[in-house]
Formats: C-alpha cells, sequence, structure tokens
C-alpha cells in the first residue's frame, strides 16, 4: 500500500465526518490552510510560491545538457529541542467517532457503561474553510485532552501552550498535505484570521488540527459531536460495533491506533498478493526527443514505462539535482540530472533523444532512463512495487517518502 494509500485509508473510513458536519452547521463551511496570497505565483525564479517547500515551475525550466558544480552547502538551523511537560498518563483512543449531532449524556453514559471502555470524551467539532480546502477541526481543552495523544505529544507544552494562545495545532500529515508554514496567520472565510502555532503527530483519523474550544465556538464547530473512546486495544474492532449502535443512524466510526494498523496490515497484504499475481508491463522503447520543458520532458518520458506517472520521474529529478541544476557528481559518484551510478547507467541507460549516443548529463537520455531502471523493477505496478522500486534507486526509506511526497505536491500543482 503506498503512503497515499495508507495515510488516506481511515479518513476515507471516516468520509462522512465532514458531509455530517457541513449538513448540520453550515454557517461553518470548510478551513483550508492557506496563506493569503496566491499559492500558484510563480518567482522570477521558476519557483512556485506557496505555503511549506516550494516546488520549481517545471514548465518554466528549459532542459539543459551542461554539467553544474553542486552549490556549497549551507550550515542547517538546529533542530528545536523537545522539552517535557509534566507527567500525563496517555490514554489513546481505541475508537474515534462523529455523530450527526450532539451527543446526548444519556447516550455517553451508556457507551461508558460498555464493557471494556475504561474512558471517553465528547468534545466539538467541525470543518471551516480558508480559500477554499476543507480541514476537520476538533475544539478541546487542552488540560483535558493531551492525554488522548500520544505521549510525545501529551508531554509537549508548547503544543498545548498553543492552543491556549488562540492558535491552530495542525496534524503534520496536513501540513504536508496543504503546504502550512508555521507561525503564519490564515484568514478564515467570513471568520477570524488563525494563527498555525505548531505542527504535531496527532494520531486522529480524519482531523486536520486542534483549537481551542473558545476558538471552536467562534469558529461554528458543532458542540459535542466528536467522541474518543479508550480501553483495551484488542476489544477495539466490538466496541466500534457497539459505538455504532449506541449512536445511531449516520454516525461515523472507525477502530484507531493498533486495530487500525491491523487493518491496513491486512489490505497492504491484499494489495501485495494481488501486485505479485499481475504480470509486469515491460518497458517501451520511446524517443522522447528535445522538449522545451522539464514538464514536457517528464511526461514524454513516463511512456517509456506505461503505468509510472510522471510526477514520481518529476520528483526523483527535483530530490536529486533540482531538475540539473547540482547535477554535478555526487559525494558517492552519481553523475547528470537524475544522479545515476555509472554501472547503473551502463546497464539502464537509453538514448532517449535519438542522437545516437546514450549521455548520463543529458536530461533527454536520463529522464527516460531512469522511467527504464524505474520500470525494471516494478514501478508501473504502483502500491508496494512502486515503493520498493524507488527504494532501489536510492536505498532510503526516508528517500522513498520524501519522492512520493514531492510527487504528490506536482500531482496537486499541474493536475
Amino acid at each position: 500500500m503506498s503512503p497515499a494509500a495508507r495515510s488516506s485509508y481511515l479518513p476515507v473510513v471516516l468520509a462522512g465526518l465532514t458531509a455530517t458536519i457541513v449538513v448540520t452547521a453550515v454557517v461553518a463551511g470548510y478551513l483550508l490552510f492557506r496563506p493569503e496570497r496566491s499559492v500558484g505565483s510563480v518567482r522570477a525564479d521558476g519557483v512556485v510560491a506557496g505555503g511549506g517547500k516550494a516546488l520549481t515551475a517545471l514548465d518554466r525550466m528549459v532542459p539543459t545538457t551542461a554539467p553544474h558544480a553542486a552549490p556549497a552547502p549551507t550550515a542547517s538551523a538546529p533542530a528545536p529541542r523537545m522539552t517535557g511537560g509534566p507527567g500525563v498518563t496517555p490514554t489513546p483512543p481505541v475508537v474515534f467517532a462523529v455523530a450527526q449531532a450532539s451527543v446526548p449524556r444519556a447516550t455517553l453514559h451508556k457507551i461508558s457503561a460498555l464493557k471494556h471502555v475504561q474512558k471517553i470524551a465528547a468534545v466539538d467539532a467541525g470543518t471551516i474553510r480558508v480559500s477554499g480546502t476543507a480541514i476537520s477541526l476538533l475544539a478541546v481543552n487542552p488540560a483535558e485532552f493531551r492525554a488522548w495523544t500520544p505521549k510525545a505529544v501529551a508531554g509537549e507544552p508548547g503544543v498545548w501552550d498553543a492552543i491556549a494562545r488562540g492558535e491552530v495545532v495542525a496534524d503534520a500529515r496536513a501540513v504536508r498535505r496543504l503546504g502550512m508554514v508555521q507561525g503564519t496567520d490564515y484568514q478564515v472565510d467570513n471568520g477570524p484570521r488563525l494563527r498555525l502555532g505548531v505542527s504535531a503527530e496527532l494520531g486522529l483519523p480524519g482531523v486536520d488540527g486542534l483549537v481551542s474550544v473558545r476558538v471552536g465556538r467562534g469558529l461554528g464547530l458543532l458542540p459535542g459531536v466528536a467522541v474518543l473512546v479508550h480501553g483495551a486495544d484488542e476489544h477495539a474492532e466490538a466496541l466500534t460495533s457497539k459505538v455504532r449502535t449506541a449512536l445511531g443512524e449516520g454516525s461515523q466510526v472507525a477502530a484507531v491506533g493498533e486495530a487500525a494498523k491491523r487493518v491496513i496490515k491486512a489490505a497492504e497484504a491484499a494489495e501485495t498478493a494481488k501486485d505479485d499475481a499481475a504480470p509486469p508491463k515491460a518497458p517501451q522503447r520511446v524517443v522522447v526527443g528535445r522538449p522545451g520543458s522539464y514538464l514536457e520532458l517528464y511526461q514524454v518520458s513516463a511512456k517509456v514505462c506505461p503505468g509510472l506517472s510522471w510526477t514520481v520521474l518529476a520528483a526523483i529529478g527535483q530530490v536529486e539535482s533540482s531538475h540539473g541544476r547540482n547535477n554535478g557528481p555526487s559525494s558517492a559518484g552519481a553523475l547528470g540530472p537524475m544522479q545515476f551510478m555509472p554501472a547503473t547507467w551502463k546497464a539502464y541507460g537509453v538514448d532517449g533523444d535519438g542522437d545516437g549516443k546514450a549521455d548520463i548529463w543529458s536530461p533527454y537520455d536520463a529522464v527516460p532512463s531512469a522511467a527504464n531502471y524505474l520500470c525494471a523493477n516494478g514501478a508501473n505496478r504502483g502500491g508496494k512495487k512502486l515503493e520498493k522500486a524507488v527504494w532501489f534507486y536510492n536505498h532510503s526509506w526516508s528517500y522513498v517518502r520524501k519522492v512520493l511526497g514531492v510527487a504528490e505536491g506536482y500531482a496537486r500543482q499541474y493536475g
């Protein structure tokens, strides 16, 4: 299962969360964390402006066969020191649910009395809109809610101080997905300005951020519609069914934590079995010519490997050499815009522009050669096969996550 599929599984299970809240609280609308400046604007240097890590505007870049020396390394800022807070005993939820309306106290007592339930909480929830993209929020009391978060988050004072100040604490996945920038103010449509204080791994499906109860009420979030249930993990699946019955028709309920991981693992196994059963598609011999932009070059080169998205090639080009702007020899000896090792190039390098020579320095040869190499490792079969193929390109799972994350960014930027 790809990272995108893995990260989206639980929100899909709770797909009705947003719909339920929007129907009953239209005033709240949706929330998009995005600065007021135009996200799609392009700077003079060809970089797409916007929150988060900028992506190069590929349609503004012309490929060149000239080698470029690597820029001098710059000192990076030291990582902030994480400090612990007062002792908190984590009681993470094993079930997370959202009802169509505020959950009555009698229903909460009924859920609390279920066998294997050790603790429950009901919090405000909803979605609002900033310039058009949806993000779901919970409105919480920091002192009461911190035990419901992962241990590292519960013990980090900065998270709870930010909420107390009236700022947003965003889920780390939402930050990556939407290009959110810490310390940035965002104007809510028909509402107040919100500052993104910090991000954290919240671990709640479909939840993109936390705000205080006071801020949530100002945004029009619905009171007491989200329910968290803590109990023994081995009983999570059974509790999910019982909580759904207690909340009634239209409620959205899912197991979270380790129980959810078991479901995901089973889905991954099924996907892997399906991938293994499907015959791989062979690489195609494609002459890409000399396209006028990197965008077109990546798109045409993807035809070498039917089923491979051009965004993966673009992401590798971005990560490896910033699209040829840093294509000099690496410390490991990799060369060219797609940073091939000479031995790998000898096996997989192709003449992409039809000039009679496979040139490791030429993007017109290197990009289709990358597609050829990825295809040989099953990248066009998607899912785990794609992840493994990218891993073969650079033996690091953090590299795989980075490449696939950048690929998602290009998919959003260029549709």
